[in-house]
């Protein structure tokens, strides 16, 4: 016999032998079933539905009733770290010039009566010209008052001539604390005068603004800015949410709310709602709501956040052990059961845990039967 008869017989034999094997393999399979010493193979038939299942013994996958739970409905949002501008402070150039030191750069911390920069400016030898000719006009008339008391007491002069050296004498001492008092709000020592202006910070906070540079011009007079810098006390910073106008009646005033950094989501931060905006976007359908938080230090501006609010009104919700819920592909699952033999799969929307129990905010009502435990059921499934 030549070599292509030879291969010939071998492929009309080889599908014969494998047919035989399988059944061979089926056979054994049906008598061990059969005589209960093995373990039981469950049979699973799907239907047209993909959510709907047929199983061979349906009672053994026990069945629980969904609990009733009444707890807060929470809201989850998303928002932006701000500086509270009550804590928000300009530094403004009170004399106008142009700026020879800066000793502070954006982004620094600086404390309070900290020196920011130096300004040399004409008003500074405006405002001392003015005071030492006040001081002068002060001093020479206060000598014509003294002189005035005593001849008015020897009957030189009349008493409306006294009087008179009083008031100027009054007028004098105004315009010399007046003078006084704009070295003072320049920064500028009357005994020590100096065309350099001295420019502090007001607060201690951070620089979140800066419009000088060296060199350039400081105040209004020379078409400079009046603010130089901005300090923001960032102990305390403002969350601001956008709300859905459905969502808006869950909240309230001074409610408080969770607030979790996308930076830090495991160092969460309780703020309170501080306001509710009166408008709404009319594109989006949304109102912005400010929420006071205490910043632990670690709280950036323009810093994205999700902010969890509790709603004032108890919502009741269904509550069932956590192995009768299938998380599969980032869903949640439970299996219901149908006519016959049948479960059918029912999408569900998960929420906290409650004990050994999880909550499920949407998809099954309190009462409704479900599989307790998935997991055999589920590798069932995954089997056919």
């Amino acid at each position: 016999m030549n070599g292509n008869a030879i291969r010939n017989r071998l492929s009309r034999i080889r599908p014969a032998a494998v047919l035989m094997l399988a059944g061979c393999f089926t056979l054994a399979a049906c008598k061990k079933e059969e005589g209960g010493t093995g373990p039981i193979q469950v049979q699973v038939s799907q239907k047209g539905n993909m959510a709907l299942f047929s199983v061979a013994h349906p009672d053994r996958y026990p069945l629980v009733a969904a609990e009733e739970y009444e707890a807060p409905a929470e809201l989850n949002v998303t928002g932006t770290v701000f500086p509270d501008i009550a804590r928000e402070i300009p530094v403004i150039s009170l004399g106008s010039g142009r700026v020879v030191d800066i000793k502070a750069r954006l982004d620094d911390y600086v404390k309070k009566g900290q020196l920011l920069l130096k300004i040399q400016s004409p008003d500074s030898s405006n405002a001392f010209d003015v005071y030492l000719k006040a001081r002068n006009d002060e001093i020479m008339n206060n000598k014509a008052y003294e002189r005035a008391k005593v001849l008015y007491e020897h009957g030189a002069i009349s008493q409306g001539m006294l009087e008179q050296a009083e008031d100027a004498e009054n007028d004098s001492l105004a315009d010399l604390k007046s003078a006084e008092e704009q070295l003072d709000t320049l920064g500028i020592d009357k005994d020590h005068p100096s065309p350099i202006i001295p420019v502090y910070s007001p607060i201690s906070g951070v620089i979140v603004e800066q419009n000088v540079t060296q060199a350039a011009a400081a105040g209004v007079t020379f078409s400079g800015t009046a603010t130089a810098f901005t300090v923001a006390d960032l102990t305390s910073v403002w969350v601001i949410c956008d709300v859905y106008e459905n969502d808006i009646p869950k909240l309230a005033l001074g409610q408080k709310a969770t607030i979790k950094l996308n930076a830090y989501p495991d160092r969460p931060i309780i703020g309170h709602i501080s306001d509710i905006g009166p408008v709404l976007d009319p594109q989006i359908r949304t109102a912005k709501v400010r929420i006071e938080v205490p910043n632990p230090g670690m709280m950036k501006l323009g810093m994205f956040v999700t902010t969890t609010f509790r709603s004032l009104k108890e919502e009741h919700f269904a509550l069932v052990p956590a192995p009768a819920i299938l998380h599969l592909h980032d869903r949640d699952w439970v299996f219901v059961p149908a006519a016959g033999n049948q479960f059918r799969r029912v999408e569900v929307k998960a929420g906290d845990m409650v004990g050994d129990k999880q909550e499920i905010l949407a998809g099954i009502q309190s009462g409704q039967q479900v599989v307790s435990n998935v997991l055999q059921l589920d590798a069932t499934l995954e089997a056919q």
